[in-house]
């Protein structure tokens, strides 16, 4: 079998595989609380093997980065177990990351995000990456990839929110050990505030899934639901692999006289 795992092949074999052309995935989470019920790696782990079945699905030269275990969480800590960057630091890293792909002779990079905190930053972060190194970076979150497939899974619940029916389903298919099932059932956050529409400020969790720092209701989950999300989210991810049209070079729009060749 292929082995697409960055850290289990030797320097030789990844040159082989730049040499190649071969596509670059890099996941991303956090590390945050997660419920009484939910490791608190969830969202790097879940990134990290719907990144690994969705290149193995696409069957395209691809390797897959160890899981960027930090990201924007600040809004969590007052729930504990969280560690977390800031912007500056979270972009900084990203930068260091594409600057060492491209001395490594890769020249494509997607990232598969887990965490919702970071879908702002990241946002942000890959088209100023881009267009700095005139390399195509795109970012996906992977419930973004399949959300009204998920949506008809799910019983309790619309979309994947937070240590909610969807996120707990996942792991009861990927690792059913990791889920404290014991605590599943004290897991239901108070009701959040309801602030105006159209208002953006910062939320902490406490604010906004009270008491357990739980949006949605894990009571539903179930290893089958997992393993139907994981299908619809990973083929979705191979269908995009797939596609030529994402990964054309980047119009470099800072060059110098840029505008003057139309």
């Amino acid at each position: 079998m292929t082995e697409y795992r960055w850290e289990r092949l030797t320097a030789p074999e990844l040159k082989a595989r730049a040499a190649a052309g071969a596509l670059v995935v890099l996941p991303i989470g956090s590390l945050e609380q997660h419920g009484p019920h939910l490791p608190v790696w969830t969202d790097s782990y879940c990134a990290h093997e719907i990144a690994l079945r969705g290149v193995a699905e696409a069957g395209a030269p691809a390797v897959v980065l160890p899981p960027l275990w930090l990201g924007l969480s600040e809004h969590h800590l007052p729930f504990g177990g969280t560690i977390t960057l800031d912007h500056a630091t979270f972009h900084a890293v990203l930068r260091c990351v594409v600057r060492s792909l491209l001395a490594d002779g890769f020249a494509r990079l997607l990232i598969v995000n887990g965490h919702g905190g970071n879908i702002d930053p990241l946002a942000v972060s890959t088209r100023e990456l881009a267009v700095e190194f005139g390399i195509p970076v795109v970012v996906t979150t992977w419930p973004q990839l399949a959300p009204q497939e998920i949506g008809a899974i799910l019983s309790t619940q619309a979309g994947v929110q937070h240590a909610c029916e969807a996120e707990t389903s996942l792991w009861l298919a990927l690792d059913a050990a990791q889920v404290r099932h014991e605590k599943v059932a004290e897991a239901m956050s108070n009701p959040p505030p309801n602030p105006p529409a159209g208002m953006v400020r910062f939320w902490s969790f406490m604010e906004r899934a009270p008491r357990t720092g739980v949006r949605g209701d894990p009571r539903a989950a179930t290893a089958e639901k997992g393993e139907a999300i994981l299908a619809a989210v990973c083929g979705a991810l191979a269908r995009a692999i797939q596609d030529p049209g994402l990964w054309s070079p980047p119009d470099l729009v800072w060059e110098k006289g840029r505008a003057q060749r139309g």
